[in-house]
């Protein structure tokens, strides 16, 4: 059986239809659910591992792709879920795998678990590509990706790179997209628990959406 059909198998027993139409709901209708829960989705994963190991790295992307097509969205958690359990496992190579998870089926939710628990670490590993992956990702046109080059970087603490952090910020202080806003207030306040003061200084000279603002100086005013 391939691993794709013993977690299709797994999370189809553990389905449950009130969970999934209140899932849904709170997603804004724009995805099914199968109602299963993080926590529980985790120890499904964590049984799965323990009975059939984790998946061989050659069919990941195999594996990934094929969660990512189908319609519930706990398969896209899924995926996240075992590459971020595969971390010992990451090369250069990857790179074109998590572009595909940021920029098909995008959402916050499946855009930012990416972001924090695949790119962000493999971004850290591999940081000799990092200018040139995150600089292509702020100057494509795709709203999930700029969202990614600007938080990328959250839960860096004193690894944050503030020059890059902060031109990022400058090229999308025109954008009116709520989520690339939000990501501007969000990585500002992370950056905040670190450096608060560069960031006080960095908000009150810069001409940030009344939403951005509102995020970044949450902790600090």
């Amino acid at each position: 059986m391939s691993y794709v059909s013993l977690i299709t198998q797994t999370y189809t027993c553990a389905a449950n239809a009130k969970n999934a139409a209140a899932m849904k709901a709170y997603m804004r209708d724009q995805f099914a659910f199968l109602g299963i829960k993080t926590p529980e989705r985790r120890q499904l994963n964590k049984t799965l591992i323990t009975q059939h190991g984790l998946p061989d790295i050659h069919d990941i992307p195999g594996l990934i792709k094929s969660l990512w097509e189908l319609p519930e969205r706990e398969y896209q958690y899924a995926a996240i879920d075992f590459l971020q359990q595969m971390h010992k496992t990451r090369t250069p190579d990857n790179l074109p795998l998590i572009e595909y998870m940021i920029t098909h089926k995008s959402w916050w939710d499946t855009v930012d678990s990416t972001v924090s628990c695949v790119a962000a670490p493999w971004l850290r590993k591999f940081s000799s590509q990092q200018p040139a992956v995150t600089n292509k990702w702020i100057a494509s046109n795709h709203m999930w990706l700029q969202r990614a080059a600007i938080i990328f970087q959250n839960g860096y603490k004193q690894h944050t790179n503030e020059k890059l952090l902060y031109r990022y910020i400058k090229t999308q202080l025109h954008s009116k997209e709520f989520f690339i806003q939000k990501a501007i207030g969000w990585a500002l306040r992370e950056y905040s628990k670190t450096n608060p003061e560069s960031v006080r200084t960095f908000v009150n000279s810069t001409a940030l959406a009344p939403l951005s603002k509102r995020e970044a100086l949450r902790r600090i005013e």
